[in-house]
């Protein structure tokens, strides 16, 4: 978690924060919801969209308090944001020793020069307005700190902009700024850069003597290539270049050795520079969207790597060298060509928030994928998987499984080893049978079944439960066991598409059921009425 009192979330597949401005009395994730587990059978295919792809959009969040009484006229900070302001108000400036000034969120279309007065500004938020130019006063706030000019429609900037020397942060994201002022350069003093979503087509060499930048988030441009004179910037800890049109990294990249954070999502890269392996500092890097055929072995000396995203690629192995990434806790595999993964793989044994390797051509899994013991979230959907091998009774700490849409013709018994699980999807394979064991999973909340081909339940398909949800739509069952009648926190049954002629009077025992689903199954009317008699406050589907 970071403090921050103002913060822009750039959805790029993976959300990542794109302005921060450091304050008290807030905190917020550094990863929006849309990257949390989500408890229903949608959300994984929510995360091979992971999430939005792609959408230029970034949503302004947070706060700065407000002052209690505007009638001071020593307040040293004044917030007037969201408040359909069309003009600055002359309040503001009547304020002795304002240091802080937010208008985000309003109608402004131009600030009045007598802006330039507020000379002991420190903070000037104006964000989310209708700004399509600045007055060359601005340039006498020679006190700001922050600036914060995002979601406007600038096109371009005064010359005074300049004159802003104690600028440490600057906000311009979200306009129509198609080049950077050289005087941008002036400004020595940045630590941070946010220019995303502008129409930049290149970034000028004076950028490298912003030495003290450390973040510089330029994605959703129009940039191909980077000036030599980056590699002068060695303090970043923070690149965004995503969105762009790169179709090569440049391998000077290598010289930004402090680099923690770099996004290089929806651009044209067909291969990285060997020179990536020198980045030893990333926690995360973003390659989603690309047109990544093969991984450098280098990529194995990223250690301290936490977050890989490598979704939408047209990856068809990973190296060995893979296995190096011991410290992985999410990996993001989606929507490639892989038909087999190397047995290194289970060498990341600290996977333990995600690994989506959904939309692939996976047939199996190296009995080496039994490493991954501290996984919690595992989507393998939309494979082409025959069978699991019994090491996956290792994951005894796995809450999510989700194997949709592969080729499964039975279920190892060690599944029954996996008791945290809460969710299991195994819908369109082949079942035939559920092996026994499957009534340890007492945890399990939902759990999915259908088009597959499974002629009976066991019994101990009355262990569980705790379920809420159990779909067996479009199997080929004849009856159900008795011992369904043990669900009792069962709100949903989907029992469509099979051949049942009748339920066993223990249903009755459901009494939280609200929608059974029976559709498609040879019922008679009297066997209809006689459940209805059972369920009497169910909704009931024939």
């Amino acid at each position: 978690m970071c403090s921050l009192k103002h913060a822009k979330v750039n959805i790029l597949g993976c959300c990542r924060i794109t302005k921060a401005f450091p304050a008290k009395g807030n905190l917020l994730s550094q990863f929006c919801p849309a990257h949390l587990p989500l408890s229903t059978q949608t959300h994984s295919k929510m995360h091979q969209t992971f999430l939005l792809p792609f959408s230029l959009l970034l949503a302004a969040v947070l706060w700065l308090p407000a002052v209690t009484n505007a009638q001071k006229t020593d307040t040293p900070a004044i917030d007037f944001s969201s408040k359909g302001l069309t003009t600055v108000p002359n309040s503001v400036f009547r304020r002795k020793g304002l240091l802080s000034l937010r208008l985000s969120d309003n109608q402004l279309s131009a600030l009045p020069p007598r802006i330039g007065k507020l000379t002991n500004l420190t903070r000037l938020y104006l964000d989310q307005n209708r700004l399509a130019a600045l007055p060359p006063e601005i340039g006498a706030l020679t006190n700001l700190a922050e600036l914060d000019l995002s979601e406007n429609r600038l096109t371009a900037l005064p010359p005074e902009i300049g004159k802003l020397i104690n600028l440490t942060h600057l906000g311009l994201s979200l306009n129509s700024l198609s080049d950077f002022p050289p005087e941008v350069s002036k400004l020595t003093n940045l630590t941070e850069l946010y220019w995303a979503g502008n129409l930049l087509q290149d970034i000028p060499s004076d950028i490298g003597m912003l030495r003290n930048l450390t973040k510089l988030y330029v994605g959703f441009n129009m940039l191909s290539d980077l000036p030599p004179s980056i590699r002068l910037l060695t303090n970043l800890t923070e690149l965004d270049l995503a969105a762009n049109q790169f179709t090569v990294l440049p391998p000077m990249i290598a010289r930004l050795t402090k680099l923690t954070v770099l996004i290089l999502g929806a651009n044209k890269l067909t291969s990285l520079p060997s020179e990536i392996g020198e980045l030893i500092n990333l926690t995360e890097l973003d390659l989603f969207e690309n047109q990544l055929t093969t991984l450098p072995t280098e990529i194995g000396k990223l250690t301290n790597l936490t977050r890989l995203v490598l979704e939408g690629n047209q990856l068809t192995t990973l190296p060995p060298e893979i296995g190096g990434l011991s410290n992985l806790t999410w990996l993001n595999l989606i929507q490639n060509k892989l038909t087999a993964l190397p047995p290194e793989i289970g060498n990341l044994v600290n996977l333990t928030d995600w690994l989506n390797l959904s939309e692939n051509r996976l047939t199996t899994l190296p009995p080496e994928v039994g490493g991954w013991t501290k996984l919690g979230m595992l989507i393998l959907d939309n494979n082409q998987l025959s069978a699991l091998p019994p090491e996956i009774g290792r994951w005894t700490n796995l809450r999510e499984l989700n194997l949709w849409n592969n080729q499964l013709n039975a279920l190892p018994p060690e599944i029954g080893n996996l008791t945290n699980l809460k969710w299991l999807y195994l819908t369109k394979n082949r079942l035939t049978a559920l092996p026994s064991e499957i009534g340890n999973l007492a945890k399990l909340l939902s759990f999915s079944l259908g088009n597959n081909q499974l002629a009976s339940l066991p019994a101990e398909i009355g262990n569980l439960t705790s379920l809420t949800s159990l779909g067996l739509g479009n199997n080929q069952l004849t009856a159900i066991p008795p011992e369904i009648g043990n669900l009792s926190n069962l709100v949903e049954l989907v029992l469509s598409g099979n051949q049942l002629t009748g339920l066993p009077p223990e249903i009755r025992r459901l009494t939280n059921l609200k929608k059974l689903n029976l559709t498609q199954n040879p019922i008679s009317e009297t066997e209809r009425e006689a459940i209805k008699r059972l369920l009497p406050t169910c909704e009931i589907t024939f």
